[in-house]
């Protein structure tokens, strides 16, 4: 909650874990959770932007806790989320925004089965660990809510993305089986589906992931994103980082609670439902 006192929010006594919480996606989500009023506590792996993120929130005046967790680790995931429930209470939000580097670009015939299978292995792996844990201790509560990330690639056809659009396929596919799972216990779980953000491609993984694709086409990441979103959405654009966490916060709070098995659609009409 704000030192100074501010009224709380829609997520005010909320707990909520962001896994990928020093990343571009995972950072935002986090603010907009804490403007809320929630206690939000970050985990991933690399330390300096975890606590980036954490300073910002606590320049602020709200809380934020940093853990160094491996989210591939099904020890260290189980162990967090324990300690979180035994500090705070208990767990009412769990965020998986944790990103792979992997590639794109390559063609099927030109594509490695590692290469293929490292996206989908580990986005399997990482939601599958990061739901259970905190499932366990909101089915306790009997309510939670559950947010998974996944991206266009769901949906679309095309060449050169064979790993990461089955990997997120697999995201979504997982989140509506997840929210059958959890229902019962009072836990919703809903899907975020951003297109490419152009403010998080300076500190995330997707420049490193989108330079296959514009070697291919002998442009730059900047100008191949510029046209895509120009000619590939309705609106003509792709979305802020700001708007994405918007919809999280929305999510998690009870003006959403009649929502789970669902996929937010964020791709400003590069796809339509």
């Amino acid at each position: 909650m704000p030192a100074d006192g501010a009224r709380p929010g829609r997520l005010a006594g909320r707990v909520a874990i962001i896994h990928g919480g020093g990343g571009a996606i995972g950072g935002a989500v986090a603010r907009a959770f804490a403007q809320d009023g929630a206690r939000v506590f970050l985990a991933g792996r690399t330390a300096a932007s975890l606590e980036r993120v954490a300073l910002g929130l606590r320049a602020a005046g709200f809380e934020a806790d940093v853990a160094v967790v491996d989210a591939l680790d099904e020890q260290a995931v189980d162990a967090h989320a324990d300690e979180v429930a035994t500090r705070a209470g208990g767990i009412d939000i769990a965020l998986n925004a944790v990103g792979f580097a992997h590639v794109q670009g390559p063609p099927l015939a030109e594509l490695a089965l590692d290469a293929f299978l490292h996206p989908i292995v580990a986005y399997a792996r990482t939601n599958f660990l990061t739901a259970r844990a905190a499932a366990r201790h909101m089915r306790a509560r009997g309510r939670g809510v559950i947010l998974t990330l996944s991206t266009p690639g769901a949906r679309m056809s095309g060449t050169g993305f064979l790993g990461n659009g089955t990997s997120s396929a697999g995201v979504e596919g997982f989140s509506r089986l997840l929210a059958g799972e959890l229902g019962g216990d009072g836990i919703r779980v809903v899907c975020l589906r951003p297109h490419a953000i152009p403010e998080a491609l300076a500190v995330s993984h997707t420049r490193t992931v989108f330079e296959g694709f514009a070697r291919r086409l002998g442009t730059t990441v900047d100008a191949m994103v510029a046209e895509r979103a120009r000619h590939g959405t309705l609106l003509g654009r792709f979305p802020t980082l700001d708007q994405v966490a918007a919809v999280a916060a929305f999510a998690a709070s009870d003006g959403a609670g009649a929502m789970t098995g669902a996929i937010a659609n964020l791709t400003c009409g590069s796809l339509v439902d």
